[in-house]
Formats: structure tokens, C-alpha cells, sequence
């Protein structure tokens, strides 16, 4: 009833993301009288509330073998607790955007913006001794100040890289033993984060995404509605290059950078005042006499070269305006129509009535 199926993973990534944060944590043990380093334990992080592994602990009947650390601690672990709309970050639900297609740059979809959450996290880590808990939290609190910012491509299909601000909010400490003085003790510390993540709603099917391909303006000179339109403009893309490879014709014989005069095999296809381009120089021809045409070089800032016989022709006309690629420069094609039938433009028949 609400839509279609889609799934982007977006709570996935932004979990992933929050746990790699803490992934390089490390506690170091070094010797009382001197700086030896006596061990070096990189401290494990899973995802799942601290209880889990606290219970995990209790099943393991040797915890204490001389160390100065348990073989299970210290840990961190991490989990959502708690997610929340938020609507200081609050967009307009018509707006949208364009987004080019990360497999196919000449593919546009039209994309709302997307939904703010925020996702409540929850760290926590437990250790035996307190220096490995100092240890471990000065690691963490001077990046956030008080957030850290990471960037997380939430939509990879649209290539849509978002920068989730993580804060910390507050941080929990308890100390306590568990059966005799002799036999355990742990340390744990809580600290809550939220991350200001973003939910997209379904990606539509039509490549097209709105893309404005043509503007039609028409011009009244009366307030009634409806009112007949007196003057048209239309504008529409025009393509500046060759898309096509229609290969028209070929060069007849070497054609310098001096020269306006190009000779071809066979102009019958060449109309006057249209666009050819010859290697990588597209021209105007202005006139032609059998197969030979009279043209201004370099048009649209094309590189004047020399053309040398059977240089392949190719048109450059309308058919190469629908080609055009996505991030290509390209011109407008103008024209202006005067009315005088008293007839006005029906948008949802998309013709003059």
C-alpha cells in the first residue's frame, strides 16, 4: 500500500560505519620501573549489548591466571537503542533532485530528498583493570568535540555520499564485583552517541528523472484565462559535435587549414547553412556548388586541422541533439512562431487547441 519494494541497507551502513570507528583501539601494558612495553592488546569490538559478553565471561571458569589482564577482557560492543525522527533537519517532501545512475552516467532519476533520522547507539566496554578503561576512553573522547563527522555513500546506485555527524551525549561508569573480593571484578563504561543518518524513498524506474529537454514559452497579451498565445519561443538542445558517426560522405582530396573550399565525394546529403565535422573540426556550410562546399572553421571552438582524402563526413544535425551525453557542452537551438488564430496551448494534450 505505502510503495514497491526497496531496500538500500542504509541502517546496515550506518552501523558499520559507527563500529569501524572504534576498530583500532588499543591497550598497552608496560613494565612498573621502566617504559618496557609488556604486551600490547588490540582491544576486539562486535556488535551486541555488553551483557552478551559479560554472560559469556561468566561461562568461563578461569578468569584470573596471573595475568594482569583476563584472557576475554577488555571488550568493546556496540547497539542501537533507539531511533527518532528529526525534524530540525527537516526538508519540503516535493523537493527533489537529479541523480546520474553510478552505472550509466548517461542515466538521470529523479530523487526526493531524503527522510532525517537519528540513530541512538550505544557503546560499551568492560575491562578488568582501570588503566585499561582510561586507556580505552581517552582513545575516544578528544574526536569528539562534541561530535566526529563520517562519510558514508548511503546510496551507492546514485552515488550519494552523505557526511553523518556522530555525538556523543553521555557517558555511564560503574565498578563492581561479582561473587567474592578474589574472584572477579570488571569495569564498564556506557557512552550514547547519535547519528544523523538520512532514509531515501523509493528510486523510480524512469531514467529519464524530468530532465528538461525543451522550454516552450507563450506570450499573451491579455489577462483573461483562457488567453490566446500571440508569440512563441521554444529553445532545445543542439548538439555541437557529431554522436552519430552517420558518416555522410568523405573527403575528396587533401584539405589544408587555409583553405574554405572542401571538396567531398558526394554532397547530395549536405544542405546549405547545416554543420558537418571532419575529424575532430566541426563546420559550417555556408553554400555548395556540386561537391564542393564553401565553410567557416573551427565552429563551436573545434580545432581547425588539416583533413587528408577519405576523411570520413558525418553530419551534425538533430539526430546527434538527442544523443547528447550527460556533462557534454552543448548549444540552443531558438525560434520564435507569431499567432494570430486565437488558439492557446493545452498542457495536459500537449497541443495547441
Amino acid at each position: 500500500m505505502l510503495g514497491n519494494y526497496f531496500y538500500y541497507e542504509i541502517v546496515r551502513k550506518t552501523v558499520i560505519g559507527f563500529g569501524s570507528l572504534f576498530n583500532n583501539i588499543e591497550v598497552r601494558h608496560k613494565a612498573d620501573n621502566t617504559d618496557q612495553l609488556l604486551s600490547r592488546i588490540k582491544v576486539p569490538i562486535a556488535y551486541g549489548p555488553i551483557q552478551k559478553f559479560l554472560a559469556r565471561i561468566d561461562q568461563q571458569p578461569n578468569l584470573t591466571d596471573g595475568r594482569a589482564i583476563a584472557l576475554t577482557l577488555p571488550r568493546l560492543a556496540f547497539d542501537i537503542i533507539s531511533y527518532q525522527y528529526d525534524p530540525s533537519r527537516k526538508a519540503s517532501p516535493i523537493t527533489s533532485f537529479c541523480a546520474t545512475d553510478s552505472d550509466d552516467s548517461n542515466k538521470i532519476k529523479k530523487v526526493f530528498l531524503p527522510v532525517p533520522y537519528n540513530i541512538s547507539f550505544r557503546l560499551s566496554f568492560a575491562t578488568k583493570l582501570q588503566d585499561d578503561a582510561l586507556q580505552i576512553l581517552e582513545q575516544i573522547l578528544p574526536y569528539f568535540q562534541p561530535s566526529y563527522t563520517m562519510t558514508i555513500n548511503l546510496m551507492s546506485s546514485i552515488g550519494q555520499k552523505r557526511d553523518i555527524p556522530v555525538t556523543l551525549n553521555n557517558i555511564d561508569f560503574q565498578d563492581q564485583y561479582e561473587g567474592d573480593f578474589s574472584t572477579r571484578r570488571f569495569i564498564q563504561y556506557d557512552l550514547t552517541f547519535t547519528a544523523k543518518t538520512y532514509f531515501y524513498t523509493e528510486l523510480p524506474t524512469d531514467e529519464s528523472g524530468g530532465l528538461i529537454k525543451k522550454v516552450q514559452i507563450d506570450y499573451r497579451t491579455t489577462t483573461h484565462v483562457p488567453a490566446p498565445r500571440e508569440v512563441r519561443y521554444i529553445a532545445e538542445p543542439l548538439a555541437t559535435k557529431d554522436y552519430n558517426d552517420d558518416a555522410t560522405t568523405t573527403v575528396a582530396e587533401e584539405f589544408t587549414v587555409k583553405k574554405t573550399a572542401l571538396k567531398v565525394v558526394n554532397a547530395a546529403n549536405i544542405a546549405e547553412q547545416s554543420y558537418i565535422q571532419v575529424d575532430e573540426e566541426v563546420m559550417y556550410v555556408k553554400s555548395k556548388s556540386g561537391n564542393t562546399l564553401t565553410v567557416n572553421r573551427g565552429v563551436y571552438d573545434s580545432p581547425i586541422q588539416p583533413h587528408y582524402e577519405n576523411a570520413v563526413v558525418n553530419l551534425v544535425n538533430n539526430a546527434d541533439a538527442a544523443l547528447i551525453e550527460l556533462g557534454d557542452d552543448f548549444g540552443f537551438s531558438e525560434s520564435t512562431t507569431l499567432f494570430n488564430d486565437g488558439r492557446s496551448y493545452s498542457a495536459s494534450q500537449g497541443s495547441d487547441v
